[in-house]
């Protein structure tokens, strides 16, 4: 028997946290679904300089009408962001995630 993947949101005190995983240099942005214990988010801007990590912080804030405040991972993949002052259910229907995802 399979365990599911644990969820990618965890409450905090201060929003919610959410482990991404990031694949820059895409073709377009799109947050694609959950992808084991993250979320899959595709990134047109390219990993240098930054310039993913700030392209994921606007995505996020404007899908979820909130600041986001990258938490772990400035150079990694895989990060944790916290979305500031939502709920894990607002978070994971402003991100169109779904239990089929």
């Amino acid at each position: 028997m399979t365990r599911p993947d644990p969820s990618p949101l965890t409450a905090d005190e201060r929003g919610t946290l959410v482990r991404v995983l990031v694949v820059p240099g895409a073709s377009r942005t799109e947050v694609v679904g959950r992808h084991g214990d993250a979320v899959r988010i595709r990134l047109a801007a390219p990993a240098e300089g930054g310039k993913a990590n700030q392209a994921l912080a606007r995505l996020l804030s404007a899908l979820c009408d909130a600041s986001v405040t990258r938490v772990r991972g400035g150079s990694s993949r895989r990060k944790i962001v916290l979305i500031e002052g939502r709920d894990p259910v607002e978070v994971e229907s402003c991100l169109g995630l779904t239990r089929a995802n």
